[in-house]
C-alpha cells in the first residue's frame, strides 16, 4: 500500500514540476509580456499614464472653461423648443396619453372606494395636462424648462469634472511637463517657469527617471480633444473634436513622493521583473528536470494505465476528440495566464494556481496518450465512425424517418403536446389564452388523445399476438384496420406465422424423411452385407463340398459388387448434391446417346414383359452436356422403367424440340401404387417398391435431377395413378456453335 501511494506522490510531483516548467517557458519565450520590455517606460502601463496625463492636460488648461462662463452662454434656439414641444406627438395626442395612463389607476381607486386616492391622481393627471398645454401656448415656458434642464447639465459636469482633479494632481506630482502649441505659441507646464530656454535646468537626466521629448526631431504631439466626463460632451461641445500640434518634454520626476501612484507602479514594476525573470530561469529548469525525470522512469506510461484505458475506449470517438480539445484548451489558456505567478510573487497563490494547470495538464496528458493510442492501432474507417455519438444521432433521427409517414406522424403529435404544454403555462400566466386554448383543446387535443389511445390499443393488440407466436401459439389473425404502419406490420405478422406453420409442416415432413433415409440406407446396406458374413462363416466349414463353396463364393461375389453399387451411387450423390463435382461438356446428339443407352437394355427388353415405343426425330439434337453423366440419366430411367413397370404395359419415351430446348420425356405404368407427393420421389434411397424386395439403391431419380441441375435443365415428374412421367428439359446447342 505504502508503494502504490509513494508511486502516485512521485507522479503527482512530477507532472506539477512539468506543469510549472512548461507554464513559465512558454509564457516567457511566446507570450509578449510587459516584463520582458527592456524598460518599464517601453510598457503599456507607462504609455496609459503618459495619456491620462495628457487628457487632463487637453481638460483642465487646453480647453477648461469655467462654470460661470458656461452658464452664461447657455442659449435656447426655436429647433430646441420645436423639438421639445412635439417630443412625444402634438397637443391632443399627449393630453389623451396621459388621460389613459391615469385611468386605470383612478378607476382602480373608484372600486375601492378611496375618494383621496382618487382625488391625488386626478390632480396630478390635471397638473401635467396643464403643463403639456402651456408647452403649445407660450415659448417662454418651454425655454425656461429647457433652459433649466441645461443648467442641472452643467451642474452634473462640472461635479464629475471636479472628481478628476484629484488624479490629475497626481499625475501634476508625478510627472514634470512642458508643451507648446506650434501654431498658437501657448505653453502648458507645471514648472516654474515658461521660458524654453530654461527647461532643461527642470527637465533633464539627472532630475528625471524617463524624459521623452516631442518636436522636429523626434516627432511632434498630435493631440484631439474629447473630454474626460462621459456622456456630458455637450455642455463643452465647442471643443469637443478640437486638435493641436505640440512639441516640448514630459517626464518622470524623480522628487515625486514614492507614494505616488504612478511612482509606486515603477517600483513595483523593477521588483516584478526581477520575480519575472527568477520565475523564467526556475521554470526552464524544471522542464529540463521533467523531461529528464519523465525519460528515465516513463512517466507518461505510468499516468496512463491500462486499467483506464479500458474505460476510455468506451468512449464513442467524436465524444474523445471533443473532450480531448476542451481540455486541451483550458490547459494552455491557464499556461499563458502567468499574472497570478508573479503578482508579488506569492508562494501560495502560485502552489494554487499550480495544482489547477497541474490537473488540467495531467488530464490533457493522458487523454493525449489514450486517444494517439487509439487512432494509431485503429483504422478510421466507417465502422469505427459508426459508433461515434454524432452518428448515433444522425442514425437515430434517420431511423425515425426510415419510414417517413411513420416519422413526421409521432413528430406532428410531439410537436402539438409540446405547444399544448406551452400553452398551459401560457393560460396560468395569462388567463386571456384561454380564448385560443379551449377551441384549440375540443379541436385538436382530445381528438389527439382518444387517437393516440386507440393505436395504443391496436399496438398492444400486435404485441400480444406476437408474443404468442413467439411461445408456439398460434392465435386468430390479426384485423387489419386501414392502411396506417400498425395495419401493414399486422399483415405481415399474418404472413409471418402462415409462414411458421408452413416451415413447421416442412420441417415434421423433413424429420420424417431423414428417419425413413435412415431406416432405407440401413436396410440397403445391412441386407447385402448379412448375407456376406453368412456365407463367409459358412465357408469356414471344411466338410462343404466343392459345389457348395463355389455357390458360396458366387452369392458373396453378387452381394459384395451389390454394396459396392450401392456404396458408389450413394457417394456420387452426395457429391452432386454438395455440387463437389466437374461437367466435361461438349457437344452431343441427345438421339444417339439415348439409342446407345436402350441398347445397352436391349437383352433385358427382350426377356422383360414390356414393350417400348421410342419417339425421335430424324435429324440429331446437338446439345453442349456431359455425354457420360448424361448417360447416366438415361440409364437409371430406363432401369427403373424395367424394375418397376406392371408386366404387360408399354413404356413411352419421346424426345421433341421446343423454343429451342430440347424435351425429353419417360412414361410407364407403374407396378406399385404411387405416392402423390412427387418430391419424396427425389429423396434418396426412395423406391416405387416399399418393400425393398427389388433390386436397386433407392438413388436412381436423386442422381439423375441432380445431374440435369448441374446442367442448367428441368426433370420435372408427375404421377396421374398409376402412370408415372418424367419430363426432361434441356437447352439445346446454337446452330452457330
Amino acid at each position: 500500500m505504502d508503494t502504490k501511494w509513494k508511486n502516485r506522490l512521485n507522479i503527482i510531483a512530477w507532472l506539477i514540476l512539468f506543469t510549472f516548467g512548461i507554464s513559465g517557458v512558454f509564457t516567457s519565450f511566446f507570450n509578449n509580456n510587459e516584463y520582458m520590455k527592456t524598460s518599464y517606460f517601453k510598457t503599456t502601463m507607462y504609455e496609459d499614464f503618459e495619456s491620462h496625463l495628457l487628457e487632463n492636460i487637453q481638460t483642465f488648461e487646453m480647453y477648461y472653461k469655467s462654470k460661470e462662463d458656461t452658464l452664461s452662454s447657455l442659449s435656447v434656439t426655436n429647433e430646441e423648443i420645436e423639438e421639445y414641444r412635439y417630443q412625444n406627438g402634438d397637443l391632443a395626442d399627449q393630453v389623451t396619453s396621459i388621460e389613459e395612463q391615469y385611468e386605470i389607476k383612478i378607476n382602480d381607486a373608484m372600486v375601492q372606494e378611496n375618494q383621496k386616492v382618487i382625488d391625488y391622481y386626478t390632480k396630478e393627471r390635471d397638473k401635467k395636462i396643464e403643463d403639456i398645454t402651456k408647452n403649445f401656448e407660450s415659448d417662454e415656458y418651454i425655454k425656461e424648462k429647457i433652459l433649466k434642464e441645461k443648467k442641472q447639465r452643467v451642474d452634473e459636469y462640472y461635479r464629475e469634472l471636479e472628481g478628476y482633479r484629484k488624479d490629475y494632481s497626481t499625475y501634476k506630482e508625478a510627472f514634470a511637463y512642458y508643451l507648446k502649441d506650434t501654431e498658437s505659441g501657448e505653453v502648458y507646464t507645471n514648472l516654474s517657469t515658461t521660458d524654453e530656454t530654461n527647461i532643461d535646468k527642470y527637465i533633464n537626466d539627472k532630475n528625471m527617471y524617463y524624459v521623452h521629448e516631442y518636436g522636429e526631431k523626434k516627432g511632434y504631439l498630435h493631440l484631439s480633444f474629447q473630454g474626460l466626463v462621459i456622456g456630458l460632451e455637450d455642455i463643452n461641445n465647442e471643443s469637443v473634436g478640437k486638435s493641436a500640434i505640440l512639441e516640448g518634454k514630459i517626464a518622470l520626476s524623480k522628487n515625486a513622493p514614492s507614494s505616488n501612484a504612478i511612482i509606486a507602479s515603477y517600483q513595483d514594476y523593477k521588483n516584478q521583473q526581477k520575480a519575472f525573470l527568477l520565475y523564467s530561469i526556475l521554470s526552464l529548469l524544471a522542464l529540463v528536470i521533467s523531461i529528464i525525470i519523465g525519460k528515465k522512469q516513463s512517466m507518461l506510461k505510468r499516468l496512463t494505465p491500462d486499467t483506464w484505458k479500458s474505460l476510455y475506449q468506451k468512449i464513442p470517438l467524436d465524444v474523445a476528440i471533443i473532450l480531448f480539445f476542451v481540455t486541451s484548451y483550458i490547459a494552455i489558456l491557464l499556461i499563458f495566464d502567468l499574472d497570478v505567478a508573479y503578482y508579488d510573487f506569492l508562494i501560495v497563490t502560485i502552489v494554487y494556481h499550480l495544482i489547477i494547470k497541474a490537473a488540467f495538464v495531467g488530464i490533457t496528458l493522458i487523454q493525449g496518450v489514450y486517444l494517439y493510442s487509439r487512432l494509431k492501432n485503429s483504422r478510421i474507417d466507417k465502422q469505427l465512425w459508426n459508433h461515434s455519438l454524432i452518428m448515433q444521432i444522425v442514425n437515430m433521427f434517420r431511423n425515425a424517418f426510415l419510414n417517413r409517414r411513420v416519422g413526421t406522424q409521432v413528430f406532428i403529435i410531439l410537436t402539438i403536446v409540446f405547444f399544448f404544454g406551452v400553452g398551459t403555462l401560457l393560460v396560468v400566466v395569462f388567463p386571456v389564452f384561454l380564448l385560443i386554448y379551449v377551441p384549440a383543446f375540443f379541436l385538436v387535443a382530445l381528438p389527439l388523445f382518444f387517437f393516440i389511445m386507440k393505436r395504443t390499443g391496436y399496438f398492444n393488440e400486435i404485441l400480444a399476438n406476437t408474443n404468442a407466436l413467439a411461445q408456439g401459439q398460434f392465435e386468430p389473425d390479426l384485423e387489419i384496420i386501414g392502411k396506417s404502419v400498425f395495419a401493414s406490420l399486422a399483415r405481415d405478422i399474418n404472413i409471418m406465422k402462415h409462414g411458421v406453420k408452413t416451415s413447421q409442416k416442412a420441417q415434421a415432413k423433413s424429420e420424417r424423411l431423414k428417419t425413413e433415409l435412415i431406416t432405407n440406407v440401413s436396410h440397403d446396406l445391412r441386407t447385402p452385407l448379412t448375407s456376406i458374413i453368412t456365407y463367409s462363416e459358412l465357408l469356414k466349414n471344411p466338410t462343404l463340398s466343392v459345389d457348395e463353396r463355389n455357390s458360396y463364393i458366387e452369392i458373396i461375389d453378387r452381394k459384395s459388387k451389390r454394396l459396392k453399387v450401392l456404396i458408389d451411387d450413394l457417394f456420387e450423390a452426395s457429391k452432386m448434391a454438395s455440387g463437389n463435382i466437374q461437367l466435361t461438356k461438349v457437344k452431343v446428339d441427345i438421339v444417339q446417346l439415348l439409342q446407345q443407352a436402350l441398347a445397352e437394355y436391349n437383352e433385358t427388353i427382350q426377356q422383360s414383359h414390356l414393350t417400348f415405343r421410342v419417339s425421335q426425330p430424324e435429324a440429331p439434337v446437338y446439345a453442349l452436356v456431359d455425354g457420360q453423366k448424361l448417360w447416366r440419366v438415361f440409364d437409371n430411367l430406363i432401369g427403373n422403367i424395367i424394375k418397376y413397370s406392371l408386366e404387360n404395359t408399354r413404356a413411352y419415351i419421346t424426345i421433341t424440340t421446343e423454343n429451342n430446348k430440347a424435351v425429353i420425356i419417360f412414361k410407364n405404368v407403374s407396378r406399385y401404387e404411387l405416392s402423390e407427393d412427387t418430391d419424396e420421389l427425389f429423396e434418396r434411397f426412395k423406391r416405387g417398391d416399399k418393400s425393398r424386395n427389388t433390386d436397386g439403391s433407392g438413388l436412381g431419380l436423386a442422381i439423375a435431377k441432380s445431374i440435369i441441375d448441374l446442367h442448367e435443365g428441368t426433370l420435372d415428374l408427375d404421377v396421374d395413378g398409376d402412370l408415372f412421367k418424367v419430363t426432361i428439359v434441356l437447352d439445346l446447342l446454337d446452330e452457330e456453335e
